[in-house]
């Protein structure tokens, strides 16, 4: 079914669609793998307010696991939400991989205020059996 046209004369949507909110307080997610660096940012509710991915900022490969991609995702996750107005933040991190450190250095030189630092990697208490050994 065709939408309506609006006549010249009536005006739609003034502004942006998403409002603006301010966000003085959030927390940050860093997911760190062996393959690639996922980070979120989110306010205290746990809403979504910003992310990035090394594979979002174009890099593909064995190239998504390294320190600088890792850089790079942080640095665009967080030039998002210091324009919202965030000052304070906490760090989760989370995962083995190589981008831990880089992620959180970046945001550190960022300008944001961390008021605390805490890897919340999963740890199994003798879970699950592992796979069997190689035989090579």
């Amino acid at each position: 079914m065709a939408k309506a046209i609006p006549k010249k004369g009536s005006r739609g949507r003034i502004g942006s669609r998403k409002s603006t909110r301010k966000i003085p307080k959030g927390v940050i997610h860093i997911q760190a793998s062996f393959n690639n660096t996922i980070v979120t940012v989110t306010d205290v509710r746990g809403r979504v307010v910003s992310w990035s991915s090394a594979g979002t900022c174009g890099f593909r490969g064995t190239r998504r696991g390294t320190p600088f991609a890792a850089q790079t995702a942080a640095g665009n996750a967080i030039r998002a939400v210091v324009d919202q107005g965030m000052q304070r933040a906490e760090v989760m991190i989370k995962g083995p991989g190589l981008g831990r450190d880089a992620a959180l250095r970046a945001i550190r030189r960022s300008g944001i205020l961390l008021t605390f630092v805490r890897d919340v990697t999963p740890m199994p208490h003798n879970g699950c059996r592992p796979p069997k050994k190689r035989r090579v």
